[in-house]
């Protein structure tokens, strides 16, 4: 087991509203990007609910009011060593104090919830190339994997943990990734809780600080006759803005603007804009820390990704009242009912496809309808449904493990 309790306390954690939730993750600082900031954001959460909280990783962002920072050893002379070394300090923490729930947001050797962000390692490891657009870096990216001691490894360390564990249940962001779990381990349905990711919708409102629209849009030279789509993406190649580029410049409409938001530098994706004549449309505004800015800027949201267990800035964006265009590949696309809150592509190199679907958002019509429709959805998006759905699994792992003795 995992997890461990006071001999000194007597009470029966599965019978008791508080619980001792340890969450463990490389790095808990929201400016790395979606897991981080998801983290954090759940540590808050479940803070705000009454719950004991520790946060362990290597390194961390600002502190978080009632959450407990435990910093966790990563030394070593390459990542393998440093992960190795991570593990240990996990291990070590996980023997030492009482924790009811161990909740890992990657490969741990003990815990109770794995929480695979990224997707299922073994997936990563057999199919990952899948994710590069050229034929050339597929080909690199599949003999990389095969070569790559701390990619393998991280892979036999999430089969011992599935396998070998003491019934360690797998969360499920969507059922993209429930089937992926399901192709490479033998586990039942009862270990594969299921739990899209929420939106704070008080931060995310499209109707506060709403003269922040017509101040970002000035800013970026945006007029009112602009239909402006937004992409918001810390890997560009995996994401598709190739394509979405590309698909700008298919589309020929001069009204269309893309806004670019990721801290990649952009410089190649600046040169394709300029060799297809569209430079003028393409708008790279850098990182931001403040995306609810550019969501309120923008009509629709863009995001023809190749994998994406489920993306929060699509789930983001529908609770700002904007359409997505997204694929098959990103489970987000699960809480959408396609053509009422946007659509969603078979094929993420389809950039013919990409293009009409954009076309039919510079029908104002249409738009004017999905973006009601993306309102109409607010309530079911929200984050503190995902924490008491959250707090539901924590519940149901406690009552499903043997008593101590």
């Amino acid at each position: 087991m995992c997890s461990i309790w006071s001999n000194e306390d007597a009470s029966d954690p599965r019978s008791s509203k508080l619980l001792k939730i340890l969450l463990v993750i490389l790095h808990a600082d929201p400016a790395r990007g979606g897991a981080e900031r998801y983290t954090v954001d759940l540590a808050r959460g479940l803070v705000d609910l009454g719950q004991s909280v520790t946060l362990a990783a290597t390194s961390f962002g600002p502190p978080i009011a009632g959450v407990e920072f435990v910093q966790l050893g990563a030394h070593g002379w390459s990542r393998l060593a440093r992960y190795r070394r991570f593990l240990q300090s996990t291990q070590e923490l996980i023997h030492s104090r009482a924790h009811d729930i161990v909740h890992a947001m990657l490969p741990v050797e003990m815990c109770d919830l794995y929480h695979p962000h990224a997707g299922i390692a073994a997936e990563a490891t057999e199919t990952g190339h899948a994710k590069y657009r050229s034929h050339l870096a597929q080909a690199s990216a599949r003999l990389f994997n095969r070569l790559n001691r701390k990619r393998r490894f991280f892979a036999e360390v999430e089969r011992t943990m599935i396998e070998h564990g003491s019934g360690t249940r797998v969360l499920c962001l969507s059922q993209y990734i429930r089937a992926s779990a399901r192709r490479h381990y033998p586990i039942d349905e009862r270990r594969l809780p299921l739990l899209l990711n929420g939106v704070d919708l008080a931060r995310f409102d499209p109707q506060a600080n709403a003269t922040t629209r017509v101040h970002v849009r000035s800013r970026l030279g945006l007029g009112r006759e602009h239909v402006v789509a937004l992409m918001i993406a810390q890997d560009f190649e995996r994401k598709g803005l190739a394509e979405a580029i590309e698909a700008v410049a298919k589309v020929g409409d001069a009204r269309l603007r893309l806004i670019v938001i990721g801290r990649p530098d952009p410089a190649a994706y600046r040169r394709m804009a300029d060799r297809l004549g569209i430079a003028d449309r393409i708008i790279f505004a850098g990182s931001t820390d403040r995306p609810a800015d550019f969501y309120r800027a923008a009509d629709f949201f863009v995001l023809p990704t190749r994998h994406d267990p489920c993306s929060l800035v699509v789930l983001e964006s529908l609770a700002m009242g904007l359409p997505v265009i997204s694929t098959i590949c990103n489970g987000a696309c699960e809480a959408m009912i396609q053509g009422t809150h946007g659509i969603v592509l078979q094929d993420p190199a389809d950039v013919s496809a990409l293009a009409n679907a954009m076309r039919q958002l510079l029908d104002a019509p249409t738009l004017q309808r999905m973006q009601q429709a993306c309102l109409d959805l607010r309530p079911q998006l929200s984050q503190a449904e995902h924490l008491r759905r959250m707090v539901e699994i924590y519940e149901e792992i406690l009552r499903d493990r043997p008593p101590a003795g």
